[in-house]
Order: structure tokens, then C-alpha cells, then sequence
């Protein structure tokens, strides 16, 4: 008889892995112990609460859509998922912005290395990145409500440099507990580099003024 997989319980403690980048060159555990995100639970919009993207110095609201990407009969045996961004001016004039892209997983089976291209006009344009942490955990605030976050690389390109963004999937960010808890993981790496990259005053805030606009 077929065996049903058992589902993957997200991690409630603040574990951060190195990108492979930097993994390579490290004696570090932290990587040998990492499980990716399931697809599943990826599929939803992401508020970007923190970056080093200077894109997002001068927007606000910035969020990230993953959804599953329509399978076809020519497409890889890897998991692609489509991949929208939208966020507004930080000067609150004008509508709402959106890039739309596809990522591929960088190998069969894979939910935490992607391959980002753009859809449209901007099919030219790739991107690597890498899922560096992920979990959920019960608010503090006792409304017994979770709150769910990631935490994702993305490697240099000729247009922007290395980075780390910090996605909530609450609109408003995760509680304060949550936040100090993950920047001090990230700031706390092994890799030197990478926590410059993440130290206070480098991976900043992402304006958040709610409500949204919508596209």
C-alpha cells in the first residue's frame, strides 16, 4: 500500500543557515541541520519587513506573493513557482508597482535555492536566492494567533549587491520578540561578512503604512 508522507511541522526556534556562498568556507553545523520550507507553506503573501536592497529604502509595503505555477509537459522535473512583488512609493504618491517572475527550484526536489527570472520585459533579468531560515510560533500577545517567517539571501547581480530580507506573513511585521530574536541569529553567523551584512544599521526596516494598496 502507498505510504502518506508525514507533514513537515514548521520549526518554532530561530535557526539560521549560511548561504552557500559562505557555507563552503565554514566549519559550521547549522547547515547539516536544515530543512527547507514546504512548498505549501511558502504559497502565501509575504510582507518584507527588513532588507538591504536600496530598492526598498525609497518604498513601502513591500510584500512578495509565491504562488504554484501551472504544470506543463515540457516543464522541468524541478518545482517552479511564480513570484510576484508589489509594493508603493514611499512618498505615498501613486499606485501600487509590480515585478512579476518565475522561480525554479536549483534541483529536483529543492523548496530552499531558487533561480528568480523575470516575466514581461524583464525576462532577461535572473537572480539567485536562497532560503536562510523559516519557522512559526504562537504571538506573544496570547490572541493564541501564530506569526510565520523567513529569512532570505540573494546573491549579488549587476545591479544590486548581496542582500537579506526579513518576510512576515502578518501585514503589519512580527512582534518585536520575534524580530530581535531572528536579527540576532542573523548578526550572530559565523561567516563575517554575512553578519556585517545584517549588522544594525545595514539590514534595516521596510516602511509599513497599512492599509495597502491594492493593484
Amino acid at each position: 500500500m502507498p505510504t502518506t508522507a508525514t507533514p513537515l511541522t514548521p520549526p518554532t526556534n530561530i535557526t539560521i543557515r549560511l548561504p552557500s556562498k559562505y557555507s563552503s568556507s565554514t566549519s559550521t553545523t547549522a547547515n547539516t541541520s536544515f530543512t527547507p520550507p514546504p512548498l505549501e507553506w511558502l504559497y502565501r503573501t509575504w510582507s518584507v519587513t527588513h532588507s538591504n536592497l536600496s530598492l526598498w529604502h525609497s518604498a513601502r509595503n513591500v510584500r512578495i506573493t509565491y504562488k504554484a505555477h501551472p504544470p506543463t509537459a515540457s516543464a522541468p522535473p524541478k518545482h517552479r513557482i511564480d513570484d510576484l512583488v508589489e509594493y508603493e512609493a514611499r512618498s505615498g504618491t501613486g499606485g501600487v508597482k509590480t515585478v512579476k517572475g518565475l522561480d525554479t527550484a536549483a534541483a529536483p526536489g529543492e523548496t530552499g535555492v531558487w533561480q528568480w527570472r523575470g516575466k514581461g520585459w524583464m525576462v532577461l533579468l535572473t537572480s539567485h536566492w536562497e532560503v536562510l531560515g523559516w519557522g512559526e510560533r504562537p504571538r506573544p500577545d496570547g490572541s493564541g494567533e501564530v506569526e510565520r517567517w523567513v529569512v532570505t539571501w540573494f546573491a549579488a547581480t549587476k545591479f544590486t549587491k548581496e542582500g537579506v530580507d526579513i518576510y512576515s506573513d502578518r501585514r503589519e511585521g512580527g512582534s518585536e520578540e520575534l524580530v530581535a530574536d531572528v536579527l540576532a541569529a542573523l548578526r550572530g553567523l559565523e561567516a563575517r561578512p554575512l553578519a556585517e551584512m545584517c549588522a544594525e544599521g545595514r539590514l534595516v526596516p521596510v516602511e509599513i503604512s497599512l492599509p495597502w494598496k491594492e493593484s
